[in-house]
């Protein structure tokens, strides 16, 4: 049988796990595809892209740190990716190449589906000013809650995000500060999208963040509890979530674009899940 070939483009992307859940989609919905992990060189990205698509490949997803050179490669824009600046997904159609970013409908999915967070009318807080959390602020605003606050250690890059949609915030109250600015506010869910867990530490916030039944959440993920989670749940968050179900969410939505079917995701994060806590694990 012949397999529509698919791959995630990065460097570096030996750890990446789209491999396996693109493999767990694929036979859950019986689509006849394959799916690999592609090094590109810092400096290859567009020669890795179009030997691959020379090659029969029909679309890719696109980590760190190609996001932006994926989003000035597209021949067409998707909103999401073109609100994002980035794009993280590609589809090689006959007239070109389609770009969207999957990542906020992935944060929306995890959040309202598999955590049940209800987020018209809430106060929310998003951590970071970079690319992940311009990714995901589209998607956010659509789902209009009553205020949005970006919060940033270099505050000008918070105003900067902020004022970039401000037009898509309808009746959100948009705002932006740093850190120590958040004292005296409360939120219903904090979502940290700085990159501090990676390197085991949490942003410097102010005490009383977390209202009653707040969720924090990070975007982060890995087999023990994210420093901001610790962080979180000292300071009183009464509900934590870290990030491996928006990775397998937005992949849902990657498959979307791909094949026209959105796989069932809910197993494929226990399995993620069950292989995180495996002591056999490298």
């Amino acid at each position: 049988m012949s397999l529509d070939r698919y791959a995630v483009i990065g460097n570096p992307v030996a750890h990446s796990r789209s491999p396996l859940i693109h493999s767990l989609f694929a036979r859950q919905t019986h689509q006849a595809i394959s799916y690999e992990a592609l090094l590109a060189p810092l400096d290859g990205f567009k020669a890795t892209v179009a030997a691959f698509r020379a090659r029969g490949g029909r679309g890719a997803n696109v980590t760190v740190p190609f996001k932006l050179e994926a989003h000035a490669l597209a021949d067409c824009l998707s909103p999401r990716a073109a609100a994002a600046g980035a794009a993280n997904t590609l589809r090689f159609d006959d007239d070109g190449i389609f770009a969207d970013n999957t990542d906020g409908a992935g944060l929306l999915r995890d959040l309202v589906d598999n955590l049940g967070c209800r987020l018209e009318g809430t106060a929310i807080l998003l951590l970071g000013a970079g690319g992940a959390a311009r990714g995901v602020m589209l998607p956010l605003l659509d789902a209009a809650p009553a205020s949005l606050t970006i919060a940033n250690r270099s505050e000008p890059r918070a105003l900067e995000l902020a004022q970039s949609f401000q037009r898509h915030a309808g009746k959100t109250t948009l705002d932006a500060c740093g850190f120590a600015a958040l004292s005296g506010h409360r939120y219903d869910l904090v979502i940290n999208a700085t990159s501090a867990s990676l390197s085991g530490e949490a942003p410097p916030l102010p005490a009383g963040l977390y209202g009653p039944g707040a969720l924090a959440y990070d975007m982060m993920y890995g087999r023990n509890e994210t420093a901001f989670l610790a962080a979180a749940r000292r300071a009183g968050a009464k509900r934590l979530s870290d990030g491996l179900g928006m990775l397998v969410e937005q992949a849902a939505e990657s498959f979307l674009i791909w094949r026209g079917v959105r796989p069932q995701t809910r197993s494929v994060i226990e399995n993620l899940r069950g292989a995180l806590r495996s002591p056999a694990e490298p």
